[in-house]
């Protein structure tokens, strides 16, 4: 053994952005005593996965061999569907790794990355883990505040994220708002449009990203075969920009990054038009009621914030706690998401479950919240 300092001066020390990091935490599966609880704390589909996309996932072959790098086919169809240059579109494992290539690309030591409070957790993973500075703009009733976002654009800002449906809220901007925002930046801020759950939208409720990244060359929108197409466990993502945003992420993303059975599987999910339908569809009825129902609520201090996505956001501001409601779904059999490291201690993120799981909710609430008074 060599040297004469202390053992923890010789190892590798992380930069210190790095260090400044916490770690993404996932949704709960199981309760604080270990037992499995039915999960509606990671926005997973009900419904499960297409038919055809699962059939097409085992269907796949060749498992020795190493998947199409350039995920050609899938880009083809996805191209099809959405009426987009494939050329122009990028895949990823799940959208998240292209979150983070946006801000690896863009940003690093002494830039900024704006996004709004109560946005997606990557954005400050993004921001931190590329050395640049992560910036929070004041939200709005838990929304997207146009305005507020551009106040904390100075000119050391280099990417701005809006998820849009937002995550952990659920809110939505209209495309007018998402025009504004985007006519508010300088041309050299790369505006990252997060459309994880943009599939839940009916097509009246387009907030016009692709079109906006289709004109505009520092646009960026990311999508996620995670959500309604159930595919999460196969981490398929895309994104969809000018030929020079695609080429820096095709740069520096990972080389087989999308598996074969995951392109085989995306490629038929996209086809299975009835199948999204089917979901979207379930998704706006059980969200509905869910929303009715906690509005009735309302004398007990329970406040839905209205969603677009396929989740709601509950808040508890009255006697019974978001803490003591959690236990109480969980007591019932089900897993939601407590977000209090996200700045919302008095708010529980619920899934969208069938309507029977969503009644379970509902009466594990209720109950919870007459016993609290």
């Amino acid at each position: 053994m060599s040297g004469t300092g202390s053992a923890t001066a010789n190892v590798p020390a992380p930069k210190p952005w790095i260090a400044a990091i916490h770690a993404y935490v996932p949704g709960k599966s199981a309760g604080a005593d270990g037992r499995p609880l039915i999960k509606l704390s990671a926005n997973e589909n009900p419904l499960g996965t297409s038919a055809a996309a699962l059939a097409a996932r085992a269907g796949a072959s060749a498992p020795a061999t190493y998947p199409d790098p350039d995920s050609r086919a899938l880009r083809e169809v996805l191209g099809e569907v959405h009426g987009l240059d494939p050329a122009r579109i990028v895949c990823g494992t799940g959208s998240d790794e292209l979150l983070n290539l946006a801000a690896q690309g863009f940003a690093g030591p002494g830039d900024e990355v704006v996004y709004v409070r109560y946005g997606f957790a990557v954005y400050d993973i993004a921001a931190r883990r590329c050395g640049a500075t992560p910036v929070v703009a004041p939200d709005r009733d838990y929304g997207t505040d146009v305005d507020a976002l551009l106040a904390c654009v100075t000119k050391k800002t280099r990417v701005v994220f809006v998820a849009n449906p937002n995550n952990p809220t659920g809110t939505w901007l209209p495309p007018a708002e998402l025009a504004r925002l985007h006519a508010g930046l300088r041309p050299d801020v790369l505006l990252v449009v997060d459309q994880a759950y943009g599939e839940y939208l009916y097509p009246q409720e387009d907030d016009g990203g692709l079109a906006l990244a289709q004109a505009q060359a520092n646009v960026l929108v990311t999508r996620t075969f995670s959500k309604i197409y159930g595919l999460a466990g196969d981490r398929i993502g895309w994104g969809y920009a000018a030929p020079g945003i695609v080429d820096v992420l095709n740069r520096i993303r990972g080389p087989f990054n999308v598996g074969l059975a995951g392109q085989a599987a995306a490629v038929a999910a996209l086809r299975d038009a009835d199948f999204v339908r089917a979901s979207r569809d379930h998704n706006a009825a059980e969200r509905t009621r869910f929303e009715a129902a906690m509005t009735a609520l309302g004398n007990h201090g329970i406040r839905p914030v209205p969603s677009k996505a396929n989740f709601v956001l509950v808040l508890f501001e009255g006697a019974l706690s978001a803490e003591a409601a959690m236990d109480a779904i969980a007591g019932a059999g089900f897993a939601v998401r407590h977000l209090p490291g996200q700045g919302l201690p008095d708010a529980l993120r619920i899934t969208i479950g069938t309507a029977a799981q969503m009644d379970a909710v509902t009466a594990a609430i209720q109950h919870a919240a007459e016993a609290a008074r």
